[in-house]
């Protein structure tokens, strides 16, 4: 169920102050449940790991290294210049590795 944190909260004056005949409508109504259909359907539309993907295509558009990037050697992404962190035996460490 899902949760409005704007709505205002109830401070214990409040609480003391509904009575009986509210608090055990409250109770009937979410003793009442639902079931909720739309759950199924959408299990239905996930694919599972493993599926067989070999008529999709892919379309990504791959850029060359910039000359003000470079290679980590720890986690192999490419970074711009600005998050070298240091130098380890000649190789390029990102700020995220160091």
């Amino acid at each position: 169920m899902a949760t409005d944190y704007d709505t205002p909260r109830k401070t214990d004056d409040d609480i003391n102050e509904d009575s009986i005949e509210e608090l055990k409508a409250r109770r009937v109504d979410k003793s009442a449940g639902s079931v909720d259909v739309d759950e199924f359907e959408q299990a239905e539309s996930l694919e599972l790991p493993g599926a067989d993907l070999s008529n999709e295509e892919l379309s990504v558009r791959v850029v060359p290294k910039q000359a003000d990037e470079f290679t980590c050697s720890s986690c192999f992404l490419v970074h711009h210049r600005s998050q070298l962190a240091k130098e380890k035996d000649g190789q390029p460490i990102c700020s995220d590795c160091a």
